[in-house]
């Protein structure tokens, strides 16, 4: 066993106060995550099943942060609450939720409750032919005719196409009070979905961490087990920001192998390496892609980690 010198943790440490001239509302928490990710406010929640999942990891979003869902789940799971962070808020939601004219109104209700969205373009062979909202189905009672019976036309859509600014597309819907807005391009392809709600929760939240799409940003922890490949998969296609390869020993033969398939597989998604304590895992993580290294092995207050298997201290 190799004992390190002198070492300091957080709680050994203290701030002294020095004279400055900056105001605390000119001052900015802007940080960079990770290699193409970066945060305007310094906080990202612990991968933990007691921590972070949907809920969580929208709140601290909002607020400017991350929040990495834990991988105590199914992999379709976990997908499952990326993918709800991803769809909580949009600029422009560039793969809504479609259904076809056949589509009987009993259906399009169901799938309302399931997803808890109340409009849906309704596309017919790739073209917008209508949409069906709420309002169309508040008080419908022939759960069995199509939408395409209660839709509203194409002729009667109000449409913007792609490239239109959201102030544009507020102006918009104020001025037809509408509550959303379809994307489109001149053949009445699909390109996206614009809807008020996502307009306000931009103007609500103006520090949220948000992707190049507007959308809020999400990491997802993933193991060195067997069905990682399938995980990571899955959790791309729901369009996580980051994957963080996360083991209580990230300087290791395992997560140094994942980090580098994770990285060579989906070049665009950023990829974290962890748990780690010294300079030759940093550089070991970095060798083979690593977008960022997560430092610290049980520093938490209730983590045993130290006490049964070692560790080290931050400075």
């Amino acid at each position: 066993m190799r004992l390190l010198g002198k070492a300091l943790t957080f709680d050994d440490v203290l701030l002294v106060p020095a004279f400055s001239q900056v105001l605390p509302k000119d001052t900015s928490l802007a940080t960079r995550l990770s290699r193409n990710i970066t945060l305007n406010l310094p906080l990202v929640s612990a991968a933990m099943d007691t921590v972070t999942e949907a809920r969580l990891a929208i709140a601290i979003a909002q607020e400017g942060g991350m929040g990495i869902v834990h991988k105590n789940l199914t992999a379709q799971q976990q997908a499952a609450e990326v993918a709800k962070v991803k769809r909580y808020e949009s600029g422009v939601l560039r793969d809504p939720v479609v259904i076809t004219p056949t589509h009987s109104v009993r259906q399009v209700m169901a799938l309302s409750d399931q997803l808890g969205i109340s409009g849906f373009p309704v596309v017919d062979g790739g073209k917008v032919v209508g949409i069906v909202t709420g309002r169309d189905l508040r008080f419908e009672t022939r759960y069995d005719v199509p939408v395409s019976e209660i839709m509203t036309q194409r002729e009667k859509l109000i449409t913007v196409p792609d490239g239109t600014t959201l102030a544009d597309a507020k102006a918009l819907l104020n001025k037809y009070k509408l509550e959303r807005l379809l994307v489109i391009n001149n053949d009445w392809e699909l390109k996206g979905l614009i809807t008020v709600k996502d307009i306000t929760k931009q103007t609500s939240f103006p520090n949220a961490a948000r992707d190049p799409s507007g959308r809020l940003r999400v990491g997802a922890a993933v193991g060195v087990g067997d069905g990682t490949e399938e995980r990571v998969e899955a959790l791309v296609r729901a369009g996580v920001d980051a994957i963080v390869v996360d083991t209580a020993h990230g300087h290791s033969a395992g997560v140094i192998e994942r980090v580098r398939w994770v990285k060579k597989n989906y070049p665009q998604v950023d990829v974290i390496g962890g748990n780690i304590a010294t300079g030759d895992a940093a550089r070991a993580l970095a060798d083979v892609g690593a977008d960022a290294v997560k430092v610290g092995i049980g520093p938490g207050s209730i983590c045993t980690t130290r006490h049964d298997a070692g560790g080290a201290d931050r400075a």
